[in-house]
């Protein structure tokens, strides 16, 4: 039970929804979201470290900067069913059209954040 509390309170807040919207398009630097969402790089390690906490991320280090994804293979079904459901929802909102589109003109800031795609 205790699982199911933590991942639905990682869930219910909004800086985290954005972030995993985000996340659902593709890995990102902790830069990245920064520069998207104009917070402090201390409270987006800290919603990620949530995140990751309840299983829903992975974290990749490369040097001193931390690139996140989500963590679709080490999840449950339910779980993945639960995400998916969530990504519909954010799919119609407004905010997160543009968080996406904001996203997608960002630059990684270090060298070691330079986008392999």
């Amino acid at each position: 039970m205790q699982d199911t509390v933590k991942l639905l309170k990682a869930l219910a807040d909004e800086t985290r929804l954005r972030m995993l919207n985000m996340l659902f398009e593709r890995e990102c630097c902790v830069c990245e979201i920064i520069q998207v969402l104009g917070i402090s790089q201390p409270r987006v390690s800290h919603h990620l470290g949530i995140m990751h906490n309840a299983g829903i991320l992975r974290v990749r280090h490369r040097g001193l900067f931390s690139f996140y994804l989500i963590d679709w293979d080490n999840m449950d079904e339910a779980t993945v069913d639960l995400l998916k459901s969530v990504r519909k929802r954010l799919m119609v909102n407004e905010l997160s059209k543009s968080d996406l589109e904001k996203l997608s003109t960002v630059c990684r800031v270090y060298p070691e954040c330079v986008h392999s795609s």
